[in-house]
């Protein structure tokens, strides 16, 4: 919940850079939190899979 928290809060920050200010940080750190989401163990779980989502 955490990372996702993180994910969404970066997202806006991003949103709200202008490109003269360099977004280079908020892209990397989207990378990161995006690793951490995606790896997590959860998403090994069969209610992790995108047919699960889908219900």
């Amino acid at each position: 919940m955490e990372a996702q928290t993180s994910w969404y809060a970066t997202y806006q920050e991003l949103a709200d850079t202008s490109p003269a200010h360099g977004t280079a940080a908020h892209r990397r750190r989207l990378q990161e939190l995006s690793r951490r989401i995606a790896g997590h163990p959860y998403w090994q779980t069969a209610a992790g899979t995108p047919a699960a989502r889908w219900r």
